[in-house]
C-alpha cells in the first residue's frame, strides 16, 4: 500500500471520529436505528415538490429548500459512530456520500441549468447498472416496464406519467440558463430521439383503438418537438466550457463517489492501463501467430450457435473453477442480454468483438447478474437496497464488470481459446482510451469532440471508428456524469485492490484463497463503492477525505 494511500485511509477515520459531538447530540442520534430513519427522511427530501404536475427544480424553489438541507445533514453529522461496526460506520458514509451529492449537484454540476439531457424523460431499456447513466429527472417513464397491450391500471400509469413531459419541458426553459455549449449542443440530440420514440408508442398493440391515450402521446411529442426548437435556437448563443475543472472533479470524487483518487492520478492511471493494454495485446498477437485468426459469424444463425456456446462455458466455468457462487437466475439474466446477429457495417465496438466471442463482452455482463440479485434477493439492509443515488455506485458496478474480465481470462477461461485474449486487451484499451479523453474534457483542456478524438485515436485496430453513434453517446455521457468514464479503469484498480488485500490477509491459513470467497462477500455487501467494500473485507477504511469544498478557490 503506497504512502499516499495509507494517509488517506487515516483520513476517514479521522472524519468519522471527530464527529462525536456527544454533549450537542440528540438523544438516541448515535442509534444506528436513528441512521436508517434519517436515511428515510433524507430521500424523501431529495425527491422535490411538484410544479405544475412535473418535479420542481427551479432556482427559488432549491433556495427555499436549502435551510432544510442543511438540517438534514447536521443531523448527520452530529452523530456518534464511534461504536458501531464497520458495517453500520459504511451505511453512515453512504449517506453522508449522497447528501455531499446534493451539495455538489446545487452549486457546481447544476444538471437543471446546464444540461439539456437532464430533461429527458422517456427511457426505452433498463440501465444494466442499479440505475440509469448519468444525471436524470425524478419523474421518467420507463417504457420498457410496460407490457402492451396495457392492462386498464397499466394504461393510467402510463398516462400519468407521460402527463410529466409537457410542464416538465415548459419549466426547462426556464430553468436552462447556463452556458455549457458542449453539453447543450449533445442534449439536443437526445430530446429529438425522445419525439421518435414517443412516436414509436403510437405502434404498439392496443394503443392505435386508444383515443385518450393517443392525445396524451401527441401532447408529449408536441411538447418535446417544441422544446428541441427551442434548444437549437439558444444554442447559438452558448460559448462556455462543459467540464467542471480539475479540483471540483477531484472533490466530487473524493467526496461523492468515495474514490480515493485525484484527477491527476485518475490521468496517470488511464495512461498506465492504455500503455499496458496494447502492449499486452501485441505481445498476445505475436505468442498467437501461428494460430487462425478468429472468424465473425456471418449469419444470425452463426451468432446464435456462437453466443449459446459462449453462455454455457462463461457460465460453466464460473461454477467449476469456483469464481463465484452461480445462482438459479444468473442463467437468464445472461441469456435475456445475448445479443443478436447484427450485419457488418452496422456494428458498433462491442459487437464487433462479440460477433468473434461475447465471452469477453458476456463477462462484463456481470452486471446482469447483480441486477437480478437485486430482484431476487434484496439486500437486508435498507440503506443499500435501492440503487445509490448521482451513480455512486460508478466504481463498484462498472468496476466489477470491467475486472472481472481479465479476471476470468487469468483464472484461465480462455485457455482453449488463447485468440480471445486480444479482445479482452482492446475492451481495457478502449475502456482507458475514453477514460482519458473524459478527464481532459472535465479539465477543460479538451472539447468533446476532442475527447473523442482520443478515445477513437487510441482504440486499436480501429474498432471505434465504425460507427459514431457509440463514441457520442460514451462522451456526452461522462461529460453529463463526472467520474463516470474513468470508472471502469478506476474501479478495477480498485477491486484489484480490495483482492489483493484481502487475499494477503487470507494467506495464512491453510486453504489458502478462494475467488469465490472474494466475490460472495462483495456481493452480499450490495452495490456500495469499491472503496467502502474494501472497508468492509478488512478493515481498513479505504476512502479519501477533501476538506476543500468544491467550487472553492
Amino acid at each position: 500500500m503506497t504512502a499516499r494511500l495509507l494517509s488517506i485511509l487515516a483520513c476517514i477515520a479521522f472524519l468519522l471520529s471527530s464527529l462525536q459531538f456527544k454533549a450537542q447530540a440528540q438523544e438516541g442520534s448515535n442509534d444506528y436505528a436513528a441512521l436508517v430513519d434519517l436515511f428515510k427522511e433524507w430521500r424523501t427530501f431529495e425527491n422535490p415538490p411538484l410544479l405544475n404536475g412535473a418535479p420542481d427544480y427551479t432556482a427559488e424553489t432549491f433556495a427555499e429548500r436549502r435551510p432544510a438541507f442543511e438540517q438534514l445533514r447536521t443531523k448527520l453529522t452530529m452523530m456518534d459512530t464511534s461504536g458501531w461496526p464497520v458495517d453500520q460506520r459504511v451505511d453512515w458514509t453512504l449517506v453522508w456520500a449522497e447528501m455531499n451529492g446534493y451539495d455538489f449537484n446545487q452549486r457546481v454540476l447544476r444538471p437543471w441549468a446546464r444540461d439539456p439531457a437532464y430533461y429527458k424523460s422517456l427511457w426505452t431499456y433498463r440501465s444494466d447498472v442499479p440505475a440509469h447513466e448519468g444525471p436524470t429527472h425524478h419523474a421518467t417513464t420507463e417504457i420498457w416496464a410496460y407490457e402492451f397491450p396495457l392492462s386498464p391500471s397499466e394504461r393510467e400509469r402510463l398516462i400519468k406519467d407521460l402527463k410529466v413531459i409537457p410542464p416538465l419541458n415548459q419549466q426547462a426553459q426556464r430553468n436552462l440558463t447556463g452556458n455549457a455549449r458542449d453539453l447543450w449542443i449533445a442534449g439536443i440530440r437526445d430530446i429529438q430521439t425522445q419525439s421518435e420514440n414517443l412516436r414509436a408508442i403510437l405502434q404498439k398493440p392496443g394503443v392505435a383503438e386508444d383515443e385518450g391515450l393517443k392525445q396524451v402521446i401527441q401532447d408529449a411529442i408536441n411538447a418535446t418537438d417544441k422544446f428541441a426548437t427551442w434548444l437549437e435556437a439558444e444554442s447559438k448563443g452558448k460559448t462556455g466550457p462543459s467540464g467542471i475543472g480539475k479540483d471540483n472533479y477531484t472533490w466530487y470524487l473524493q467526496n461523492v463517489h468515495l474514490v480515493p483518487m485525484t484527477w491527476e492520478d485518475e490521468v496517470l492511471l488511464m495512461k498506465r492501463e492504455l500503455a499496458r493494454a496494447w502492449s499486452a495485446l501485441k505481445l498476445e498477437e505475436h505468442r498467437n501467430r501461428a494460430l487462425p485468426e478468429l472468424t465473425a459469424a456471418d449469419s444470425p444463425e452463426a451468432y446464435n450457435r456462437l453466443a449459446n456456446r459462449s453462455a454455457k462455458r462463461l457460465l460453466t466455468f464460473l461454477e467449476q473453477e469456483e469464481m463465484v457462487t452461480v445462482k438459479d437466475y444468473f442463467e437468464p439474466a445472461l441469456r435475456e442480454h445475448l445479443g443478436q446477429y447484427i450485419p457488418e457495417e452496422q456494428r458498433n465496438f462491442f459487437w464487433i468483438g462479440a460477433h468473434y466471442d461475447p465471452q469477453p463482452l458476456y463477462s462484463h455482463f456481470y452486471h446482469w447478474f447483480e441486477l437480478a440479485r437485486m430482484d431476487n434477493e434484496p439486500n437486508k439492509k435498507e440503506i443499500r437496497r435501492g440503487p445509490l443515488l448521482y451513480n455512486i455506485f460508478d466504481s463498484r458496478n462498472e468496476g466489477v464488470a470491467t475486472a472481472v474480465e481479465e479476471m476470468f481470462m487469468q483464472a484461465g477461461l480462455y485457455d482453449d481459446d488463447p485468440r480471445v485474449k486480444e479482445i479482452v486487451y482492446i475492451l481495457i484499451a478502449q475502456r482507458a482510451a475514453r477514460g482519458l479523453g473524459s478527464l481532459y474534457a472535465h479539465a477543460n483542456i479538451m472539447t468533446m469532440e476532442e475527447a473523442g478524438g482520443v478515445h477513437s485515436e487510441y482504440t486499436p485496430r480501429g474498432w471505434m471508428k465504425t460507427e459514431k453513434d457509440l463514441l457520442i453517446f460514451e462522451q456526452h455521457l461522462y461529460l453529463r456524469q463526472p467520474g463516470y468514464g474513468t470508472s471502469y479503469i478506476t474501479g478495477k484498480y480498485l477491486v484489484e485492490a480490495a483482492l489483493a488485500d484481502y487475499a494477503r490477509l487470507q494467506e495464512p491459513e491453510a486453504d489458502g484463497f478462494v475467488p469465490m470467497d472474494f466475490f460472495d462477500r462483495l456481493n452480499a455487501m450490495g452495490n456500495i463503492p469499491i472503496a467502502l467494500g474494501h472497508w468492509e473485507l478488512t478493515g481498513e477504511p479505504a476512502v479519501y477525505h477533501n476538506t476543500k469544498e468544491a467550487g472553492s478557490k
